[in-house]
């Protein structure tokens, strides 16, 4: 085991601020696995670079012995997180929240250790609640507090409309701590706030609060903007091999080091020694290499990642197998069969159903080179390679 100084140095590393460190600090002399939470609303079906600089940090935790408790916010996500934005959110249907639930599940575990990981949803306790429940627990906060909200204030003072609900998200998050007995949780620096409610909530309850590590927000590689889907400046946990080189690569030179020490599991002081070289004229590019093989390994395979170079930028034609394809396992999930809709979705070919349906009625779903009939169906054992339009395409395996 390692000291309480080494762990900490492990904990703070790339963390933004720590609250109370003196508290964490008391957590970890307690010589037992700590119960760390962090919560993900399924509000969209896929992960990217982005929101693995707080998987990465769970996993850091599992290194050092501690218990990861990764809630799906199921019940959380049909609210909509008012964080940073400057209008109501759109509410999701179960089955939207319930299919982007099972990509999460998917995607974590390429970075966590699944038999040190709990899964949980919120829906276990929050949809027990009874009318009552809600309101006794709305009594512990003012609105006054709840407009000291940065977003909040803005959207008032602008006179924008804020629906009660919205009121409700920070209150619910702070419960999950309570329901959980978390002993540490992580967000994003955005998530503040709501992290802060959770030690408010567990007070009243009668629990030593929880301590807070907030997380930094990734840049895109736009270098400007934070990491996201809609702005196009992510890499995405489910791109190819060859996808993920080619954004990696292209880069600017100055995220080159914050990529290093937000996702790259390797020392700091080797991380040091690469930027000593680029200072003193090593090409970046170089380095940028090292940093995309070790994060197309993560997420593919080893063999993946030295051959990814090969089709960096490449589309795939119709029907053809390139050498360098990576590997997915696919559960059936208890049944008998899967479409092949479902095991496109499932292996991160497509985004959604909606986008299964579209690909396949347009002809452009290849299986093992031919093209594939809208009606295929899949069962235990299957091993074929599956190709979803130009850019997608997997070794798919049908597990159990």
């Amino acid at each position: 085991m390692p000291s309480i100084e080494e762990a900490l140095a492990v904990i703070k590393r790339g963390v933004d601020e720590v609250l109370p460190e003196e508290e964490l600090i008391e957590k970890l002399k307690l010589g037992r696995p700590l119960r760390i939470k962090a919560g993900f609303d399924p509000t969209a079906p896929d992960l990217h670079l982005g929101h693995t600089v707080l998987i990465n940090k769970l996993r850091q935790f599992q290194d050092l012995g501690h218990e990861v408790m990764f809630l799906i916010g199921d019940f959380t996500g049909k609210i909509g997180d008012p964080t940073g934005k400057s209008a109501t959110r759109p509410p999701l249907t179960d089955e939207q929240v319930a299919a982007n639930a099972q990509t999460y599940k998917d995607q974590v575990f390429k970075i966590l250790d699944p038999a040190k990981t709990r899964v949980m949803f919120n829906s276990d306790w929050m949809g027990r609640m009874t009318a009552s429940d809600m309101i006794r627990l709305s009594g512990q906060f003012t609105v006054a507090r709840m407009l000291e909200r940065d977003d909040f204030s803005k959207r008032y003072n602008a006179e924008q409309p804020i629906a009660i609900h919205e009121f409700l998200y920070p209150l619910v998050q702070g419960y999950d701590s309570v329901a959980m007995e978390a002993d540490v949780e992580l967000g994003g620096t955005d998530q503040k706030f709501n992290l802060l409610m959770g030690r408010i909530l567990q007070k009243h309850y009668g629990q030593a609060p929880q301590a807070i590590l907030t997380m930094p927000l990734l840049e895109g590689l736009d270098g400007v903007q934070k990491m996201s889907k809609s702005l196009g400046n992510y890499v995405g946990v489910s791109d190819s091999p060859g996808e993920m080189y080619t954004k990696l690569l292209s880069m600017p030179d100055t995220l080159l080091w914050r990529y290093f020490e937000l996702l790259s599991f390797r020392p700091l002081a080797d991380i040091a020694q690469y930027r000593k070289a680029v200072e003193e004229g090593a090409n970046p590019q170089e380095y940028k290499k090292l940093l995309a093989e070790e994060i197309i390994a993560r997420f593919h395979s080893a063999e993946a990642a030295t051959s990814a170079h090969k089709s960096a930028g490449n589309r795939v034609a119709l029907g053809e197998i390139p050498d360098n394809v990576p590997t997915v396992e696919v559960s059936v999930e208890g049944q008998d069969r899967l479409p092949i809709a479902s095991v496109l979705r499932l292996a991160s070919l497509v985004k959604n159903g909606a986008a299964a349906r579209d690909v396949l009625g347009r002809g452009a779903v290849y299986i093992n080179g031919d093209q594939a009939a809208p009606d295929t169906m899949f069962v235990v054992g299957d091993d074929c390679v599956i190709q979803a339009g130009k850019k997608k395409i997997a070794r798919v395996l049908i597990k159990e």
